[in-house]
């Protein structure tokens, strides 16, 4: 977690040209991370593992070497600039010793074919700012506004904080792509900037969810709770994953527990994206991501229909 001065709980008065954050992307015109087109800024930092991540670039609060195979003329020329020898040519391909690598990107400089390139950057709360200005003319035709995703967004929650209450001012509608992962202190003050939470549920079996995701769902469920009794707008998202949480009873609880909280009626049934597993290859020193098959088309439409007898509103491809 990066060390902020900004101090969350006088969000208010807070001098935001002190506040600094980690992004990875700004992604424009999203329109499955909240109503309406939206402007989805992604910060770096989570401190669940799932192996099934979309955004593997995003677990790690630092910057990161990325390697584009492809891309790689095999010159040497990052050999020579490289301080820990940690660059070998194998098969006229430039590969990077993970154990070695420093990370000092001195190779992403040499690199003229463009393939390394750090993945995170620091920012100020203007400089993102800056971007999300620009696209205030489609929020306002379309309802939209901000989301901020991850990683955990809430593992920065000066930076987090100070962006939500920059956007409030603006009168921009902001949502929060958040695992609910998150401390209490934290929530408290994110919830009284956010107008709605993209909240995540992996499993309802505890034991289980430290298995797949490396933490315990207690804190996770605990906090939707709390926003659920609070009256704050929610929608739960569920990534359906085969062979980790697509089980009967894991979907008729994770239904009953929505069912049984005032205000929820949505969820967003998420299929697995491979396109995180490719994203994992390319980072040195990154997560591995293991290799997971497609959920079969009939089983989906099973889960929707279960999901749907609790009343619920399901909605899929977010």
């Amino acid at each position: 977690m990066i060390d902020f001065k900004y101090d969350i709980s006088n969000h208010a008065d807070c001098d935001k040209s002190m506040i600094n954050g980690m992004i990875f992307d700004i992604k424009k015109y999203a329109i499955h991370d909240g109503p309406g087109i939206r402007t989805t800024v992604f910060l770096k930092g989570c401190p669940l593992r799932c192996k099934w991540c979309h955004n593997p670039e995003s677990i790690s609060c630092q910057t990161q070497l990325q390697f584009r195979m492809a891309r790689c003329l095999g010159c040497g020329k990052c050999l020579e600039v490289c301080p820990e020898n940690a660059i070998s040519i194998v098969d006229g391909i430039a590969w990077t010793d993970p154990q070695k690598c420093s990370q000092c990107f001195r190779c992403i400089d040499i690199c003229f074919a463009g393939a390394r390139e750090s993945v995170g950057i620091i920012q100020s709360v203007d400089d993102v700012m800056e971007e999300i200005k620009k696209d205030m003319i489609f929020y306002d035709t379309s309802n939209g506004g901000v989301t901020f995703s991850g990683g955990e967004p809430t593992m920065q929650p000066d930076f987090l904080c100070a962006l939500l209450n920059e956007c409030k001012k603006l009168k921009i509608h902001t949502a929060l792509d958040t695992s609910c992962y998150v401390a209490e202190d934290v929530l408290r003050i994110v919830s009284e900037l956010t107008d709605l939470f993209l909240c995540d549920i992996k499993h309802m079996d505890d034991d289980v969810h430290r298995q797949i995701t490396g933490v315990s769902n207690q804190k996770i469920l605990g906090n939707i709770m709390w926003l659920a009794e609070e009256r704050k707008k929610i929608i739960i998202r569920f990534p359906c994953i085969a062979g980790f949480n697509d089980s009967d009873s894991n979907i008729v609880a994770i239904a009953e527990f929505i069912s049984s909280l005032p205000g929820l009626s949505q969820i967003d049934v998420l299929e697995y994206n491979s396109r995180g597993r490719e994203k994992s290859t390319r980072l040195v020193n990154g997560d591995d991501m293991v290799e997971i098959a497609p959920l079969n088309s009939d089983r989906m439409k099973i889960i929707i229909s279960k999901l749907e007898s609790y009343g619920l509103k399901v909605n899929t491809g977010g």
